[in-house]
């Protein structure tokens, strides 16, 4: 009887330590060598501040901005979580309506128009940091108006929206989406450029 105790006290320990110890630090050492940007967070960092990450969505409301989806936890990750609230539920129905009003209203678009499903209803996370280039290219508009730009830079615009456009994983898994921090600081960095040139 005592062997067999003691044998399993043997093998615990032996798990523990590797699943709990020598696992962990091997799955460490090889994200930190081979994918340390993702395996840190993918963080943005300006003038030595952290600023985002790629990875989680953040409340853009200045109108000179691509904005995220809605979130239901304000993008707080601590914790994530949706409303689960059901087809059925009068509080979804008004959310719905009240977003397509105010996307419909800052963006200057026709009450007919089509508006992406996902500028409607938050997401799972509460934290997606994508939206589709449909919902982009809809937010152009106010942006160049907000910054004062051009309207010829609306092409530009569209085409930085193209260009940052990420596919699906593995072809099929998904659909085509844009990242929302990435486009803004794209959007800046231009912005700039063409405060120089005028």
């Amino acid at each position: 009887m005592k062997e067999k105790i003691f044998s399993s006290l043997k093998f615990l320990l032996m798990m523990t330590i590797l699943t709990g110890v020598i696992y962990p630090l091997v799955i460490t050492l090889i994200a930190q060598l081979f994918f340390s940007e993702k395996a840190n967070g993918s963080l943005y960092y300006k003038d030595d501040e952290v600023k985002g990450s790629f990875l989680l969505g953040q409340n853009f409301s200045d109108s000179i901005y691509f904005h995220s989806r809605p979130s239901v936890i304000n993008y707080n990750p601590m914790p994530s979580g949706a409303s689960n609230l059901g087809l059925t539920s009068k509080l979804l129905l008004q959310q719905f309506e009240e977003r397509k009003i105010q996307f419909v209203s800052v963006n200057y678009l026709d009450s007919a128009q089509q508006i992406p499903s996902e500028m409607l209803f938050a997401s799972a996370s509460g934290v997606d940091p994508h939206i589709s280039k449909q919902a982009a290219y809809l937010q152009i508009a106010r942006m160049v108006r907000a910054r004062n730009l051009d309207d010829e830079i609306t092409n530009q615009i569209n085409k930085l929206v193209d260009e940052n456009t990420e596919k699906p994983e593995l072809e099929f898994l998904g659909v085509e989406r844009v990242n929302v921090l990435k486009l803004n600081i794209l959007l800046d960095n231009l912005n700039n450029k063409w405060k120089i040139q005028n």
